[in-house]
């Protein structure tokens, strides 16, 4: 069931309905990569000035080597400000093809909003916590998708489902299939693993929760 949805989620992220959208997610996330860039930036040049020129040129390469590994691990906080955004767009889209007779309901922009704002807050702090196992080979890896791979889960199920469904009743319905959407998630953090492919986490992320929340309530 859960392959069956990503082999359909797959091609359907480049259809030309899901292109449009792409170009407004993918505007989204480079600004607010590039705000969270210049933010870091900047508070590492306030802190790292150091009496001995040497000592601040180390520290700033070390740090410009952090932020562009940081980078991998604040796209997931980034995908869910973008997911809440453009989700039920992305959505309607999917239903339209996978059950035209039953469409989701658009839900309240702040209920919406809310979901996204926590759990990008929660994949910010979870993967800065991530971050200082990165010279860890190996373990590195496996946290950030232990990591990503329950906030993508759970996170972007509740976008799908709040389309259908009351807060409690979406509870409900996911502590009933805890593994199903964890291994969803998982699907969805790999993508998010891989550079520039990425950036399309958010209509896959999309694509498949859509589909898992239709084979789940059935």
């Amino acid at each position: 069931m859960l392959f069956d949805a990503i082999l359909d989620a797959i091609p359907q992220i480049f259809t030309p309905p899901f292109r449009r959208v792409f170009w407004k997610t993918l505007g989204l996330t480079l600004l607010l990569l590039v705000f969270v860039f210049v933010v870091i930036e900047r508070m590492l040049v306030h802190f790292l000035v150091l009496p001995s020129s040497w000592l601040t040129l180390s520290l700033a390469v070390l740090a410009g080597i952090a932020l562009v590994v940081g980078f991998a691990f604040a796209i997931t906080p980034v995908s869910f400000i973008v997911g809440g955004f453009f989700f039920d767009e992305l959505a309607e889209i999917v239903e339209k093809e996978i059950d035209p007779a039953h469409p989701g309901r658009a839900p309240p922009f702040a209920a919406v909003a809310r979901v996204a704002v926590q759990f990008a807050a929660l994949a910010l702090v979870l993967n800065i916590a991530a971050l200082f196992l990165i010279l860890i080979p190996g373990l590195n890896a496996l946290a950030f998708l232990v990591v990503n791979g329950y906030l993508f889960g759970r996170g972007y199920f509740e976008f799908a489902a709040f389309r259908y469904r009351k807060i409690e009743d979406i509870g409900r319905l996911r502590r009933a299939h805890e593994w199903q959407i964890f291994l969803a998630g998982l699907a969805i953090a790999a993508l998010a693993a891989v550079p520039l492919a990425n950036l399309l986490t958010p209509l896959f992320g999309a694509a498949l929760m859509v589909r898992v929340h239709k084979d789940l309530s059935r």
